[in-house]
């Protein structure tokens, strides 16, 4: 695997190292050991899928609150996203700055959210699926989020028209500390 920090400290695109011979190919999606080397959250308890089935759908921006903060490991195996994590730590320097990153089927990336960030994605194909692991067990009454569009952010989703949301994503407050 190979780790490359974003310009958010902790978030981490993951790549595959992909092995190929003639039967196909092979790849460590994770291993413990070198998530615990680079300092990353590698006690996950839960792995969810999720399918988009049209493109423009977005999902997010959600957390949930500490003791229950969740660190994710994102991929997705069918179709395209763009991935989307901000910084709710009030003690970090990137406070309230966000970070995007394509994951597709093809390009071997997974997006690694560490606890205190808001996330969601947005589908760039019809018919996307995400495979996911969170480091806490879903507890709806920690669960929280923030608006979409929350001017605060400035998110620059790509599809900006004909966006498909879930009517409790689309009644996030905005942002308040």
């Amino acid at each position: 695997m190979i780790f490359t920090p974003t310009e958010i400290d902790g978030v981490v695109v993951v790549e595959l190292k992909k092995i190929e011979d003639e039967r196909g190919s092979f790849a460590r999606a994770f291993c413990k050991k070198e998530f615990d080397d680079q300092g990353l959250k590698s006690d996950f308890v839960q792995g969810n899928t999720a399918v988009s089935h049209r493109k423009g759908t977005l999902r997010g921006m959600h957390y949930q609150q500490a003791p229950y903060a969740e660190a994710k490991l994102v991929r997705c195996i069918r179709g395209a996203v763009f991935d989307v994590a901000i910084d709710l730590r009030p003690a970090s320097a990137t406070y309230c700055q966000w970070v995007g990153v394509e994951l597709t089927a093809e390009n071997n990336r997974l997006l690694y959210v560490p606890e205190g960030f808001a996330h969601g994605y947005q589908a760039l194909a019809d018919n996307t699926e995400l495979f996911y692991l969170v480091s806490q067990f879903y507890t709806p009454q920690a669960e929280k989020g923030v608006r979409w569009n929350d001017p605060r952010f400035d998110i620059a989703w790509p599809i900006s028209d004909d966006i498909l949301l879930s009517d409790k994503d689309r009644a996030w407050p905005d942002f308040n500390p």
